[in-house]
């Protein structure tokens, strides 16, 4: 008998090791494909701002879209994932009350000369988590990317992108989406999808940059009134615009928490960044319901296909924020506020002298405030964390959430934008922007052949 009993020990010990290793690599391999797909929201921007730029400077925006993707990886690698983990308290880098950020949590969960940051089979979770908000500092640098396009030289963009995806967003991140996070704490700010974190702040810092950066050539009159410059593909811009919905789902997909890890929450279901419960069944519904009442929406208001396919995308930030609370009808009527919002608040940036090409500001930042602003309004009263005696969601700091996204977005762009421009360093020539920043800049035309360039210089792959 205790032979048997020892067997059945043994047998069981045996059992739960495999299922623990299936669970860590079922988790693993989760935040690993959330990777590729979130890549090809990256894909959608490259398609999305060379369709909106006109044919001579195609090749131009999406240069720089790449090298901002580029950048940001080594220098979130050494700086941006140590940010969030030292700063969710505030500046002062103390711990939270959950212990899971300071100083010294920081440098054993995000020293880039660590054992954690590299190739460790004894840790499956730092490098797939690492790679997953890399993406999301990358998705800044890409909505910042496409207002800019046409007349912001290359160096200028890629300073500004490492600014905002590697250090300011990602600040944002560790005081309103980290479960230590001073927002969460203090005023119960729920951000589930990153609406206010991720969108408004780039949003606004877009519009910090826009400022200084002035508009492109031949944009206003001197009467003040705008003129509609025309990218030279618009079935390039609104397939780009559905490949980030597309990526999108990878993005929603990496702001859970897996269960049954060491790491997790717990183990029975995925929870939100906050340990608050959610399963992917009812982002599903939500995120559905987000791009079509976006879409509708915008479409109904502008009957541009431009508008309609940014209304999708903005129905969806829209309902980000609070994607794991909303009853999907109430999100599609969220949704569709957000897409008559959104070329509204377009026209207001342009009537403003603002030449904010592809309408980042509004589908980012004022939709993305908007976002945060409706989980106050709808969805008060849940808790914003998952332990005992928790603060709980409220309108207040729904709304002082959101202005502090703003303000922390637009200060940094502006204020960084403006040193750029006083070096030299912001803008092309006029003489540059009249030609063309692919002749230019690259030099390489992308049509050769519509643009009479078929003797023009030729590059090595060429």
């Amino acid at each position: 008998m205790e032979e048997q009993i020892a067997t059945l020990v043994a047998e069981l010990a045996s059992l739960k090791e495999a299922a623990a290793g299936l669970n860590r690599t079922t988790a693993e391999t989760f935040y690993f494909l959330t990777i590729p797909l979130m890549v090809l929201i990256h894909a959608g921007f490259l398609s999305y701002e060379m369709g909106a730029s006109r044919a001579k400077n195609a090749l131009s925006s999406g240069i720089k879209n790449i090298l901002a993707f580029a950048f940001i990886i080594p220098t979130f690698y050494y700086a941006g994932w140590f940010i969030y983990w030292a700063f969710p308290t505030g500046f002062s880098m103390s711990a939270g009350p959950l212990g899971i950020s300071g100083y010294d949590y920081a440098l054993g969960a995000a020293n880039p000369a660590g054992e954690v940051m590299g190739p460790n089979l004894a840790d499956s979770a730092t490098g797939v988590f690492f790679g997953a908000f890399a993406m999301f500092a990358a998705t800044t640098a890409s909505i910042m990317s496409g207002s800019l396009i046409e007349r912001i030289q290359i160096v200028g963009f890629v300073i500004l992108a490492i600014v905002l995806g590697s250090f300011v967003w990602i600040l944002g991140a560790a005081w309103g989406w980290h479960a230590d996070g001073w927002l969460v704490t203090a005023l119960g700010y729920h951000d589930f999808g990153a609406s206010g974190v991720v969108h408004a702040i780039a949003g606004f810092f877009t519009l910090g940059v826009l400022i200084n950066l002035g508009a492109r050539v031949g944009k206003f009159n001197a009467d003040g009134s705008a003129n509609s410059i025309a990218g030279h593909s618009m079935p390039a811009t609104l397939v780009g615009l559905m490949l980030i919905i597309a990526g999108f789902w990878g993005f929603l997909m990496a702001c859970v928490i897996f269960p049954g890890e060491p790491w997790s929450w717990g183990s029975g279901i995925f929870a939100t960044i906050y340990g608050t419960p959610v399963n992917l069944s009812a982002m599903t519904f939500n995120i559905l319901m987000g791009f079509a009442g976006g879409a509708i929406a915008a479409w109904a208001i502008t009957h541009d296909p431009f508008w309609m396919m940014s209304g999708a995308l903005g129905g969806i930030i829209s309902v980000a924020a609070g994607l794991d609370l909303y009853w999907p009808p109430m999100a599609f009527v969220i949704a569709m506020i957000g897409g008559a919002i959104m070329p509204i608040a377009a026209r207001i940036v342009e009537r403003m002298q603002i030449d904010d090409a592809v309408g980042a500001v509004a589908l980012h930042g004022v939709v993305g405030l908007w976002g945060v602003v409706a989980v106050g309004i709808f969805a008060s009263g849940y808790p914003a964390l998952a332990s005992e005696g928790a603060p709980q969601i409220t309108l207040y700091g729904q709304v002082v959430g959101a202005v502090i996204m703003a303000v922390l977005g637009f200060v940094p762009g502006y204020l960084v934008s403006l040193l750029l421009k006083s070096m030299g360093l912001l803008r092309v020539p006029r003489e540059a922007e009249i030609m063309g920043l692919d002749k230019a800049k690259v030099p390489a035309v992308a049509y050769p052949e519509i643009l009479g360039e078929t003797h023009g210089p030729t590059t090595p792959a060429q």
